[in-house]
């Protein structure tokens, strides 16, 4: 599991553990990425491509310093705490070092959507995991939940691949994906109460694409959405458009199911909109957004956007993409995403690779993805505990639907909105999912462009 963060008011005593004893520690926001104090950012990171190396083979996903630190500023939208665990060996009186940080957690509290809800993230270094390390963090984290009145607790843990049907996957509820039933990070959330509600599948495009697959594309997508006119914007949303995006913005919080996620709606205004953009130029990102215009009406009807690294030349995030529901069965959702194709080809050429994420029952967008020559690469579990609910069972599969049944869509959709990816996006407060619909993203996250774990 792996979760955003909100930092105790105390601090925590050391806890000792079945290996080498071990401590909790909040992170610091510290003035400068080289400031003595920057410790546990720089520990975080560590610990977070550790991680990642262990599920993907790469850090392509892992978070920067730059992001760990700037997802603990104060935005007024989300308040975000971290703590990370560090070997308590080393001289009294003296700061750890990052090389001694063997587990980081954290707390998301979205400050106006969603004020019901923390999203928590817990990752132990693979080399100190069963010795207590995840559960003291976990304390941590979910003692701030606790305080802060939050009633419903989210996270979300990645596996690669994503098992076969059988006794050792754990099916989703949606009845669209799988992930292992006695992984780690299935076991560690199923102990705590949490129950899975919804699978994404993590995908790649290797870039660039093949034009004998892109133009094909993007002559029908064009001539299909007759009546509407592509604006591509990079960095910035102009200020002509900016409350109409504010607008999708919040649609996207409302259009996409998200499975049993305890979601509603994540309001956006245009000074939210500057604050995100705001965001991701101060973590030392770019990002690529192409919109459709209604020409008769003047409204935007979809989008799609792209954020990238300027420090890894080489990988792009798909962050959301949507096409209202009132505008859809015009091929929008293509003629954007080949939009945002075109314009990293030609303003971006380094890159090599878009990761993007995509509920396992969104076969409308997932199959818009395959065309373009996505492949699978992972898949995220998205979990949701309720407070104060009894514990659940001992880890193990449960239930699927019945053999030969048809999943009723409309149990599989939330009662109210959404959320975002998984452990990948800052600038939200937990808003949409990547679920049915013309949607996908990073879902059941706190953060644009990856998720803050």
């Amino acid at each position: 599991m792996t979760a955003p963060q909100a930092g105790p008011t105390t601090r925590p005593t050391p806890t000792t553990t079945a290996g080498p004893r071990v401590r909790v520690e909040p992170v610091a926001v510290p003035a400068s990425l080289d400031a003595p104090d920057a410790w546990g950012v720089h520990g975080t990171v560590r610990v977070g491509d550790a991680i990642d190396r262990a599920i993907y083979g790469h850090t392509d996903l892992a978070l920067d310093a730059a992001t760990v630190a700037g997802s603990m500023a104060s935005t007024g939208y989300r308040r975000v705490v971290r703590w990370v665990a560090v070997l308590d060996d080393a001289p009294h009186g003296t700061a750890p070092r990052p090389e001694d940080v063997v587990g980081r957690s954290m707390v998301a509290l979205p400050q106006q959507g969603n004020t019901h809800v923390a999203v928590v993230y817990v990752g132990v270094d693979p080399d100190h995991r069963r010795r207590g390390v995840g559960a003291a963090l976990w304390d941590a984290a979910l003692e701030v939940a606790r305080a802060e009145g939050r009633r419903v607790v989210m996270s979300d843990s990645s596996f690669a691949p994503e098992p076969p049907p059988g006794p050792d996957a754990l099916e989703a509820p949606t009845g669209s994906g799988r992930v292992p039933a006695h992984d780690d990070g299935t076991t560690f959330a199923l102990r705590r109460g949490f129950t899975l509600e919804q699978v994404l599948r993590h995908s790649v495009l290797d870039l660039p694409v093949a034009p004998d697959v892109l133009d094909p594309l993007r002559a029908t997508a064009t001539e299909r959405a007759d009546g509407y006119r592509v604006h591509v914007w990079t960095d910035e949303v102009p200020e002509e458009w900016i409350d109409q995006f504010a607008t999708l913005e919040t649609r996207m919080s409302t259009d996409a199911p998200s499975g049993g996620l305890d979601l509603a709606e994540d309001p956006w205004d245009a000074e939210r909109v500057r604050t995100a953009s705001r965001e991701i130029h101060a973590r030392g990102q770019g990002y690529v957004i192409a919109a459709a215009e209604h020409a008769a009406s003047g409204t935007l009807a979809a989008f799609s956007m792209v954020a990238y690294p300027h420090d890894r030349p080489e990988v792009v995030f798909q962050e959301d993409t949507l096409v209202l529901r009132e505008h859809r069965g015009r091929s929008l959702g293509m003629l954007v995403k080949v939009a945002v194709l075109d314009e990293l080809a030609r303003a971006r050429p380094s890159s090599r690779r878009v990761h993007t994420w995509n509920a396992q029952e969104n076969a409308h967008m997932l199959a818009i993805n395959v065309a373009l020559g996505f492949a699978p690469a992972s898949v995220d579990a998205e979990w949701q505990l309720v407070l104060d609910a009894p514990p659940g069972p001992e880890p193990g599969p449960q239930p699927g639907p019945e053999p030969g049944a048809t999943p009723d869509p409309e149990a599989a959709a939330p009662s109210a909105a959404q959320r975002m990816p998984s452990r990948k996006r800052i600038t939200r407060s937990v808003t949409s999912a990547a679920a049915s619909g013309s949607y996908d993203g990073r879902l059941g996250s706190v953060n644009r462009c990856r998720s803050p774990g």
